[in-house]
């Protein structure tokens, strides 16, 4: 199913000069992606503190595309730069693992959002990450099916962010919303298991 990842090539390469500039600094993969995960749960325990201000809400958006580009980064100097290691591969999914749970955890501070729904969106979130990575023992590399990936889910959770900071009335749709997403986490999840199941098929 379609997803924003799709885009990730072009998002890559408008990212890939300064790749290769981080990379002629002396800059490594392991850095940036550990730089990602610091300032992710940085935003999230800001907003957590602090759910009654409205502006910090727009943090949650800015630093969701941060990262975003900061995980394309990473990746190129991984591969391009001849950084890649095994060590890597475990910091960058447990960075994004930790980075998921805190920036979608923070949203329970907020009383519109039943605690419950945001913490089964954190946990089928999760899941559907390690069914992505379940794709390589599977045989088909790391599955990024969705429809709903990271770049997805950071959309989605940016655009709550962004309500919550401009006051939009929102409190008849807002106990529906985590529950809606980690309905399509599961989906997500449900795809990319049948996607490792398809060549043994």
């Amino acid at each position: 199913m379609p997803t924003l990842y799709d885009l990730k090539p072009a998002f890559q390469g408008m990212l890939r000069p300064l790749a290769n500039r981080l990379a002629g600094a002396g800059a490594t993969a392991n850095q940036v992606t550990v730089a990602a995960a610091l300032m992710s749960v940085a935003a999230a325990a800001l907003v957590a503190l602090f759910p009654g201000n409205p502006m910090l809400w727009l943090l949650i958006p800015i630093v969701l595309f941060l990262r975003m580009a900061l995980n394309a980064i990473d990746g190129m100097l991984a591969r391009e730069h001849g950084q890649a290691s095994t060590f890597g591969m475990y910091l960058n999914e447990l960075c994004d693992v930790v980075s998921d749970l805190a920036l979608i955890l923070a949203f329970a501070a907020v009383p519109l959002f039943p605690g419950w729904g945001v913490v089964a969106f954190a946990i089928t979130a999760i899941v559907a990450e390690f069914a992505g990575v379940l794709g390589i023992p599977a045989g088909i590399g790391r599955n990024y099916a969705g429809p709903f990936g990271k770049s997805d889910r950071a959309f989605a959770l940016g655009l709550v962010a962004v309500l919550l900071a401009v006051n939009l009335p929102i409190e008849a749709i807002a106990p529906y919303i985590f529950p809606a997403l980690a309905l399509l986490s599961l989906l997500t999840v449900a795809n990319r298991v049948r996607a490792g199941l398809r060549p043994a098929a």
